[in-house]
């Protein structure tokens, strides 16, 4: 199976330069004068909880805003309930949610009455990457021996992940559909427990973000087969890409903010200001390049459009997957 969302987004990168990054004129007029609620649409551990939390951090250290940003995991019903909140947070000047691809799924696959159109775009901060992983005691080397032992273990060979519709299940459809195998699908509440469920020997292989398995990676406890990116990742050297293998199986997942309908125009441009200033810290840019993170900058229309363009990419994913909310 072909995913297109990298490319697609990229076109829609392009056809935006002209556009300018662009936020709302200044910021200078207002300021949060009471704690900024920061929702994250997942749970504690996982990739866009550790991104969050790391903003967080950033922010308070370099006093890029007067009031304290303060993390919520809102991550029930695949980022549904964070979804539903930010909607009935409807002009509300002190919140930011913290998205991932669930932003286009979940909308998508179930009837939640939310349409990610009327949200206020911030900044997107970066795109992560996705990674074939299986524990380093297995005997699995490379991606022939993954197929050939999924294969032979039926539909017992366990894949862990956060949940069906989320972002590593999709993924995992995309392994089964190219392959022709099939997997248990094992989910658990966020990405790093999965993480830790495949050094535990508990399920079989993982898909996880760089992120999530680095620590477990420089520890020895797991191992990269393949990498689901355009090229190889800088972090990643020795690992092959799914494509250089012959696969042109290509995912990758958004990292934005956003904040609710109608959000204040001088609100919106405080923190799209105060997020464009957190992607040039040297701290932020370190960690990217270590986290094998695609730390692009963007905001306001262009980052519009590229998230409708990923609507529009999952939706063609999901309806060939069968898996569509009437």
């Amino acid at each position: 199976m072909i995913n297109t969302f990298t490319r697609r987004g990229a076109m829609a990168l392009m056809a935006s330069a002209a556009l300018v990054l662009g936020a709302p004129a200044s910021a200078e007029s207002w300021k949060p004068n009471k704690p900024v609620e920061m929702v994250i649409m997942a749970g504690a551990g996982g990739g866009a909880d550790l991104l969050a939390r790391l903003f967080q951090s950033i922010i308070q250290k370099n006093d890029f805003s007067p009031m304290p940003v303060l993390p919520v995991n809102k991550g029930g019903g695949s980022g549904a309930e964070a979804l539903r909140y930010l909607k009935d947070k409807e002009g509300d000047a002190h919140i930011i949610m913290a998205t991932l691809n669930s932003y286009y799924t979940t909308p998508l696959r179930t009837n939640i009455g939310v349409d990610i159109e009327e949200f206020t775009p911030l900044a997107r901060m970066a795109n992560d990457n996705f990674i074939l992983w299986v524990s380093a005691e297995s005997d699995i080397q490379n991606l022939d021996d993954f197929v050939a032992a999924v294969k032979e273990a039926g539909d017992s060979f366990k894949m862990g992940g956060t949940g069906t519709g989320q972002e590593d299940s999709l993924v995992t459809a995309m392994l089964e559909n190219e392959f022709g195998i099939k997997f248990t699908y094992v989910p658990f509440e966020g990405g790093g427990t999965v993480a830790k469920n495949l050094v535990g020997n508990h399920i079989d292989s993982t898909v996880n973000n760089p992120a999530e398995q680095m620590g477990f990676y420089k520890a020895g406890k797991s191992r990269p087969i393949a990498t689901f990116s355009e090229e190889r990742l800088e972090a990643f050297p020795d690992v092959p890409t799914m494509r250089e293998l012959g696969h042109d199986v290509v995912y990758t997942m958004q990292r934005s903010f956003v904040g609710p309908k109608d959000m204040p125009a001088e609100a919106a441009a405080f923190y799209t200001e105060m997020f464009e200033k957190l992607s040039q810290t040297e701290e932020w840019q370190t960690y990217a390049a270590d986290e094998a993170l695609d730390a692009t900058f963007l905001s306001g229309d262009a980052l519009q459009e590229f998230l409708l363009n990923g609507r529009e990419v999952h939706r063609e994913i999901l309806a060939g997957m069968g898996e569509l909310g009437s």
